[in-house]
């Protein structure tokens, strides 16, 4: 049976193809960009805001620039293993000037198991955010996904921390930027106890986040979007407008429920999820 809870989300409707801004970068400028953030991620640097360089540049530029550099990871032997959803609260769009999320993509290599001791100087910067992942046994495509299609689909429902990364500048960053840098996505820390989705009630999943024994964040799963599975919804309707769709075996992240924390070399994090379980890193 279904969490009644569900019944109250349901997901942000993605605006039809047609209403969306048109690209306003040329193409060899959107590739070229995305070689400049391939070659960010090799030497674990940060570039120029595009912003800043590009000013016309727009949110259907930012996400044209990603799908160049994710095919070019693709055509080198990477694997997609599923897709993260950001900018799933209110707070945040309304920070960024946007009115829905952002997404991006993980890819194999990405993925690190509880416990793990995490190489810091793999990345630019380091931040972590507690969210929910969801394991898909089924595809889901939109236009028309709702939260109960995800329920249906969802294998299992496990803790989850996301280490963000940005291969570009940050003061002054947009949405623009952070799109085009696979939406600030570094990692991801699986853990604690895998539950089927029908088997609590989601909203109300709870997570303590410390680092080094000390509590930095609080937070409640029902902060993103009034329910976590609203934005692998609302995905699955975005992928659907350029004929993608989410498959089954993805792992899809669907927002973090806390604010980001910065983290050091040598730090310990640790997400205390309740009865789901914890889930630990350590940056070494």
């Amino acid at each position: 049976m279904l969490p009644a809870a569900a019944a109250q989300a349901s997901p942000p409707e993605a605006p039809p193809p047609d209403s969306r801004k048109a690209i306003m970068l040329a193409e060899d400028t959107i590739t070229s960009l995305a070689d400049e953030l391939a070659e960010a991620e090799r030497t674990h640097g940060v570039i120029p805001r595009i912003t800043a360089r590009y000013p016309q540049a727009a949110v259907e530029d930012s996400y044209a620039i990603q799908d160049v550099w994710k095919r070019k990871n693709l055509a080198a032997g990477r694997r997609l293993v599923g897709h993260k959803i950001g900018l799933t609260s209110h707070a945040m769009q309304a920070a960024t000037g946007i009115s829905e999320p952002d997404y991006g993509v993980m890819f194999d290599d990405t993925v690190w198991e509880n416990g793990a001791h995490i190489p810091h100087d793999r990345f630019s910067n380091v931040r972590i955010e507690v969210e929910l992942a969801f394991v898909l046994k089924d595809s889901l495509e939109g236009p028309h996904c709702t939260i109960f299609d995800v329920l249906r689909a969802t294998e299992y429902v496990t803790p989850a921390l996301e280490v963000l990364n940005s291969h570009i500048e940050l003061e002054g960053r947009t949405i623009v930027d952070t799109i085009a840098d696979n939406a600030a996505y570094g990692g991801l820390v699986l853990g604690g106890n895998p539950t089927r989705p029908d088997a609590v009630d989601l909203r109300w999943v709870s997570a303590l986040l410390y680092r080094n024994e000390t509590i930095e964040e609080t937070g409640v799963a029902a902060a993103v979007l009034n329910h976590p599975a609203t934005g692998v919804a609302w995905l699955a309707n975005k992928l659907g407008q350029h004929g993608d769709r989410l498959e089954a075996g993805e792992v899809i992240l669907a927002g973090s429920f806390t604010r980001p924390m910065w983290v050091e070399k040598g730090d310990t994090v640790l997400a205390d999820y309740g009865q789901m379980g914890t889930i630990s890193c350590r940056f070494v």
